[in-house]
């Protein structure tokens, strides 16, 4: 193929005044390489802009950088590999698995986004030239020319007017030499610059443990490390001690990745050549290491290591740590596990050997020492504070809004004191405003050694999230009332239930366990440490003190005594709660006593009951409780001229939740139904019909909504005639609508709506005037739902046989479904009447 060949595409794809950016690279290049005299030629020949192809764009600008590797969620990594490592890890550590996480694998994890070698690396000056590589060579002076010089396969490159030059087998800075002699002695007045431009690539090979075993194109340059990199990283069941590098099927070199991360040694890090493999064994043993160290996790082993070794791998020991004693849990030839101690202090602590599968905890100054006090719960600042003589609340807790929670309750906290003689346990009660009111007065404790202060929250609400927690949010079981964004641990149950279990714990024949149980309207019931007077008052303190329905006539304690047979039996006092708030009861409490405190009888109960409609002053009332209807619509001045008491629909919260109920039961049965339908298939006559019948019913049921109507006669209810008086409950409603003109025709009919009453006209009259019976109907059962709600049925009344008495303003007319023809599935008539009722009501209420 000729020059011209070459070039012709060139030509083609530019006009006389195109730029070289709608060209490839590669194109520019081949024109690039020939002389300067020949591309003026070919440039006057096609009509190509010279100068437009020798400017190059990307001169100066840095080559984009590209990603070849995603980073990996090491918690997705976790996951994804946890069927692989579990088997290593298991036998490694029987706990904590999951607290302490292989060390070093988040090196290299990753996933690579492209196969294209890496070329972003350094040039050294002893690289060693190849075929593949490209020289770049800069000529300027008395002639200036840019040359792009590929190594052939025989090891030589091109020079103008020069002819080959051998360059395979030297190293860059040697070839840089070579090419300056030859320019300086065949170019008078130009000087050279040369720079290695793309690199040769080759294939190695990723085995083993891998994230992403396989085969690879790396850079000539390419190391262990750069390598590992393209292909993600190692898993966590690979070795990091023994990474090895292979040639030729024999192990030229092995890459301890601890010496790279924990002291920067890349020693290891051979280069690779053509054919090179990488193979990650399977790790070796494991031990985890936790508590004051710098860097807790498992650490693999490499040979004999002492504590002191595994030490310096995790990082050291931090400034709180008890070298004293390190405790060792390790699995004896029995397969137990077994507990051991070594002194770091000490020489042979030092160089205790370590095994496979150990867990080493080294503890904390604070977990050994009693120099401390402990604050816990809604604190602003908890955990463990230096103690020293003569220390009080106060020095802990110097402001209120500050040093507690938004939620705390300021109120009370409480001091869980250990004796030191006998370690029991007990509770001092601590009134936090008084004590940081007076500083150093009697309310402001003295704090002894180990006291824990448990700071409580107040029951209000908060936002988790803004606190900064990651606790749940749920409602604590004490509290009565809503508190479904409190803070669950900090709530009294919580921080008081160890507390709780201790005392019952240490509790004797001498000495019984001083917990009382509080119950009724305090702020928070349950079950509390005695308070240390022993005082009612005291003890409703720490329950979180009075509602307001508590009543301050009587409380009961009941008390659990032994009598003289030995035999436990109950005895109830009462209590004048005024008194005992005041400090004037002389009750004093005792073991197990359990305090009820008595509420108001019906407190802030309200009982309304809502009149609407023609009533003279409509509202909603509050009635006494067995207060009549008659009389609550006397205070509402009674009904007006216009009302129409026939039509009343009155509706009761207790009759729409069984509506609701029996609305629920129909649709499980249509449900039912419509299956059995559906299944019966070609065997069951009218399938298809029947079907899209009952599925419309359903429909209907599902759609309505429970009114909770009661029939009344609002007439004789207001003249004083009624057999029975209504007694209100709380919810009622009393709809009274005005006159009506119009009787209505629902169901089956061929045009169901509403008709001006006319008196004389019957039922049959009114049918007729909506169109008459659909075929689906059933006229036989035709039934009239009268103005109050009631319902007649044919068979009980006289309209069918001729008889004088007529329908009323008010009234509605319904058409039935003609189940017969329907395979005699009656419920769907029961559940008809149910929707029309419901119907009914919901209109005559939504009318007014």
């Amino acid at each position: 193929m000729t020059l011209k060949h070459l070039l012709l595409p060139l030509a083609l794809l530019l006009p006389v005044v195109a730029s070289a950016q709608s060209i490839s690279q590669a194109q520019i290049e081949q024109f690039r390489q020939l002389p300067e005299a020949q591309q003026k030629a070919l440039a006057r020949q096609y009509g190509i802009d010279l100068s437009s192809l020798k400017s190059d764009n990307s001169v100066g600008k840095r080559p984009e950088t590209v990603n070849v590797v995603d980073p990996v969620d090491q918690n997705e990594d976790s996951k994804n590999t946890r069927s692989s490592d579990q088997s290593a890890e298991k036998g490694d550590q029987s706990r904590n698995s999951d607290e302490l996480k292989p060390y070093g694998y988040d090196l290299f994890a990753g996933s690579p986004t492209t196969f294209a070698p890496v070329t972003e690396i350094p040039v050294p000056a002893r690289y060693t030239l190849g075929p593949g590589d490209v020289l770049n060579i800069q000529l300027w002076g008395k002639e200036n020319q840019s040359l792009q010089l590929p190594v052939s396969r025989d090891g030589t490159i091109s020079f103008p007017q020069s002819g080959p030059m051998s360059v395979a087998g030297l190293t860059f800075d040697q070839a840089r030499q070579k090419i300056r002699k030859q320019v300086s002695e065949q170019y008078i007045g130009v000087e050279v610059s040369v720079s290695l431009g793309e690199l040769r690539s080759m294939r190695v090979f990723v085995l083993g443990e891998a994230r992403n075993p396989g085969s690879y194109t790396v850079s000539s340059l390419a190391t262990m490390t750069n390598t590992l990199y393209v292909a993600g990283g190692i898993k966590k069941s690979g070795s990091l001690r023994r990474v090895q590098h292979k040639r030729d099927g024999k192990v030229v070199g092995t890459l301890d990745l601890y010496q790279l991360l924990l002291h920067g040694d890349n020693s290891g890090d051979d280069r690779l050549q053509p054919g090179d493999v990488i193979f990650i064994p399977p790790v070796g043993k494991r031990v985890g290491i936790e508590g004051e160290v710098n860097r807790p996790a498992l650490y693999e082993l490499k040979g004999k290591t002492s504590i002191a070794d595994l030490i310096a791998l995790a990082g050291g020991l931090t400034s709180q740590a008890y070298p004293g004693r390190i405790n060792i849990e390790r699995t004896n030839k029995d397969f137990l596990r077994i507990i051991a101690e070594a002194d770091f202090t000490r020489p042979e602590g030092r160089t205790a050997p370590v095994q496979a599968g150990d867990l080493i905890h080294v503890p904390s100054i604070a977990d050994v020492t009693g120099q401390y006090v402990e604050v816990k719960g809604a604190a602003t600042h908890t955990g463990k504070f230096a103690w020293v003589p003569g220390m009080r609340v106060s020095s802990l807790i110097r402001n209120l809004d500050s040093d507690l929670l938004p939620i705390a309750d300021k109120n009370y906290a409480a001091i869980v004191r250990t004796d030191p003689t006998n370690d029991t346990i007990s509770v001092l009660n601590l009134r936090l405003r008084k004590a940081l009111a007076n500083p150093g007065g009697p309310k402001d404790l003295t704090l002894s050694e180990k006291d824990r202060l448990l700071f409580f929250s107040d029951g209000g609400k908060v936002d988790v999230a803004s606190e900064g927690t990651d606790q749940a949010t749920v409602t604590p079981g004490r509290s009565d009332e809503p508190q479904e964004n409190t803070l669950p641990a900090y709530t009294r149950s919580v921080l008081f239930e160890p507390v709780l279990q201790r005392l019952k714990a240490q509790a004797s024949p001498g000495q019984p366990q001083q917990i009382i149980s509080i119950s009724g309207p305090v702020r928070y019931p349950g079950d509390y440490p005695m308070p240390a007077t022993h005082r009612l008052a005291d003890a409703l303190f720490i329950a979180g003190g009075l509602k307001d329905s508590a009543s301050l006539m009587r409380a009961e304690v009941a008390r659990h005594t032994t009598d003289e047979s030995g035999v436990e039996k109950t005895t109830i006092f009462t209590v004048d709660l005024a008194d005992a708030m005041t400090g004037d009861s002389d009750l004093a409490l005792r073991s197990r006593d359990r305090i009820l405190i008595k509420s108001i009888p019906d407190f802030a109960k309200t009982r309304t009951v809502e009149l609407k409609g023609e009533v003279r002053y409509p509202g909603v009332y509050t009635f006494r409780d067995g207060e009549t209807l008659k009389g609550v619509l006397a205070r509402a001045g009674g009904l007006t001229e216009n009302a129409f008491p026939k039509g009343a629909v009155f509706t009761r919260e207790k009759l729409r939740q069984r509506e609701a109920q029996r609305l629920r039961e129909a649709e499980q049965r249509l449900k039912g139904d419509l299956l059995g339908v559906q299944l019966r298939g070609k065997d069951f006559g009218n399938q298809g019909q029947n079907a899209q019948q009952a599925q419309d019913l359903l429909e209907e049921v599902q759609s309505s909504r429970p009114v909770g109507r009661m029939v009344i006669n609002l007439p004789a209810i207001v003249n004083g005639k009624a057999e029975m008086p209504i007694r209100l409950q709380d919810g009622d409603t009393l709809t009274v609508p005005s006159i009506p003109q119009s009787v209505s025709v629902f169901g089956e009919v061929q045009f169901p709506t509403s008709h001006l009453y006319q008196p004389g006209l019957t039922v049959d009259d009114y049918l007729e005037r909506s169109g008459g019976p659909t075929r689906q109907a059933d006229p036989s059962r035709v039934y009239v739902v009268k103005a109050d709600g009631s319902v007649l049925l044919p068979e009980r009344s006289h309209w069918f046989g001729g008889s004088s008495q007529r329908l009323a303003p008010g009234d509605t007319i319904i058409m039935p479904i003609d189940v017969d023809r329907l395979n005699q599935l009656e419920l769907w008539t029961n559940v008809s009447q149910i929707v029309y009722q419901m119907a009914l009501g919901a209109a005559a209420v939504g009318n007014l």
